[in-house]
């Protein structure tokens, strides 16, 4: 039987640019070859597509420098002919002529952060009818967005942290405090970008000895998470373990599966240390990943459940990593939803799925057969 041929897009213009890349590598050497073909396309960081640049299987987090998708002697453009879809792909030759790739069957974005992840390029897939692996164009937008997820799952019933949004293009720090009192937020607070991901701009902001000085530290962290989107979001600091579930739902139509739930577990003694970029993926005695999470039965039973709740609300797909508080008192509640999570070598995703039963490979061939048709 002939193979599928699988365009695998990564990189990106997204401060996730990296993440994709290494996710990619992660991605491409555990591709079942006997059944794919892939087609790897890289994005630059200011939007153009490449094919035959720099092998991203070559891609690793070994403490260097992050890997970037960049134009090379032998790269070529990639042009879209959108309405002949799955044979619309090219590469523009040195000469202006184009080569077409073939007939492709499916795409998979493997892409985080905006202009990836938060419904553009499922949209423009969706126009060329191609399939594709991942979340459609709404729950990767709403997902994307941290404030519109509050928005769905609240409507569902389903709890979230307590938190307000701000724009950081205009807000005074002072208003910021005033919002913050009226909303009752309690501190420490986290300040975050609303539509940005791998913990980019966040910022965590402790009780303040006076007003003055705690609307100074407001006003710095919103100043922070503006770098990355003027939509702020303010959160309540939440007392409870930071729980991750893997969700899976490879075919159209199908229920969503749940992996065990698992926990990341910050290793150094540090009291103040909170799950950083760097903690996530530049420093690899930070932090530990524990499948299943230390918890009883019961309660990862409810992770689960709420994972697959949280999934069916934003009319997900494919695949995504809900993020979970469990409170001491066994409340489960929503931090966020992760439509493409990575899948680097150390990434909760594939390992939640491994505990579960599942491996990397077989993973990636149910999410790839899922969109066939």
């Amino acid at each position: 039987m002939a193979k599928k041929r699988i365009v695998v897009l990564y990189g990106g213009r997204a401060d996730e640019h990296s993440i994709s890349c290494i996710s990619t590598a992660g991605v491409l050497g555990a591709l079942d070859a006997d059944k794919f073909e892939p087609i790897p396309v890289g994005i630059t960081k200011d939007g153009k597509w490449i094919v035959d640049g720099e092998d991203p299987r070559g891609w690793n987090l070994d403490g260097g420098a992050l890997p970037i998708v960049e134009k090379t002697p032998g790269s070529r453009d990639v042009v879209l002919d959108v309405a002949l879809g799955k044979d619309g792909f090219f590469a523009r030759n040195a000469d202006g002529t184009l080569e077409s790739f073939g007939h492709v069957d499916a795409v998979f974005p493997v892409l985080h952060g905006p202009y990836g992840e938060d419904g553009t390029v499922q949209g423009l897939l969706e126009m060329m009818d191609v399939p594709y692996v991942g979340c459609g164009v709404f729950a990767s937008a709403a997902c994307m967005d941290k404030h519109y997820t509050k928005v769905v799952l609240n409507a569902a019933g389903i709890p979230t942290a307590p938190g307000i949004m701000v724009d950081a293009r205009t807000v005074k720090p002072e208003e910021a405090l005033a919002k913050v009192a009226e909303a009752q937020l309690a501190y420490p607070l986290f300040v975050k970008p609303s539509r940005a991901g791998s913990s980019f701009g966040v910022t965590k902001v402790e009780a303040a000895h006076s007003p003055e000085e705690q609307a100074k530290q407001l006003g710095e962290a919103i100043a922070e998470a503006g770098k990355h989107d003027w939509k702020v979001l303010i959160e309540q600091g939440i007392d409870g373990r930071e729980i991750e579930c893997a969700v899976l739902c490879a075919e159209p139509g199908s229920e969503p599966e749940a992996s065990w739930p698992g926990e990341i577990v910050l290793d150094h003694n540090d009291d103040d240390q909170f799950y950083d970029f760097d903690s996530k993926y530049m420093d690899s005695t930070a932090s530990h990943v524990e499948v299943p999470a230390n918890l009883p039965v019961s309660v990862l039973e409810d992770v689960r459940d709420v994972a697959r709740r949280a999934f069916v609300a934003v009319d997900g797909a494919g695949l995504s990593r809900v993020d979970t508080f469990v409170c001491p008192d066994g409340t489960v509640m929503v931090n966020e939803i992760n439509t493409m999570p990575g899948f680097t070598p150390i990434s909760m995703y594939p390992k939640a799925w491994e505990a579960t039963g599942v491996g990397y490979t077989e993973l990636i061939t149910r999410l790839i057969e899922g969109v066939l048709r």
